[in-house]
């Protein structure tokens, strides 16, 4: 298996176990080289969408997990439906995903989210969509 799908799916697993935008807030968690796979990084931020909150369409360039800590979030890249995410759920985006709706559903309740990167070094995790 080659070393970038390797890292994806100890990143899927790591996720069963357990976005920049603004309005957000937004904490780095971790990020790391990727060993033997030439230019890339794993980067891990913690964002937190407040009551109401909606990002503008954007494209992050990476392998994209979300994984749901808290609240309740509604997420969909183009072309795809929108999903409904709880705490515990995941979504993922491909790296020529838009990411189209990134939103919290609750007018009332912060959510909190777990983003994992898997991306070019240096690169940055989120551009505005075309």
């Amino acid at each position: 298996m080659h070393t970038t799908a390797r890292i994806f799916c100890l990143l899927l697993l790591v996720l069963n176990g357990v976005a920049s935008a603004q309005g957000s807030a937004v904490q780095s968690l971790f990020q790391t080289d990727v060993a033997n796979v030439q230019d890339q990084e794993i980067v891990v931020l913690e964002v937190t969408y407040p009551p109401g909150h909606n990002s503008t369409s954007h494209r992050h360039n990476s392998h994209t997990i979300v994984y749901v800590l808290e609240g309740t979030v509604k997420m969909a890249v183009a072309g795809g439906d929108t999903r409904t995410l709880n705490p515990g759920d995941v979504f993922y985006e491909n790296p020529d995903d838009v990411h189209t709706v990134s939103m919290n559903a609750s007018d009332t309740e912060p959510a909190k989210i777990l983003v994992f990167f898997l991306k070019e070094k240096g690169a940055a995790a989120t551009d505005p969509a075309d």
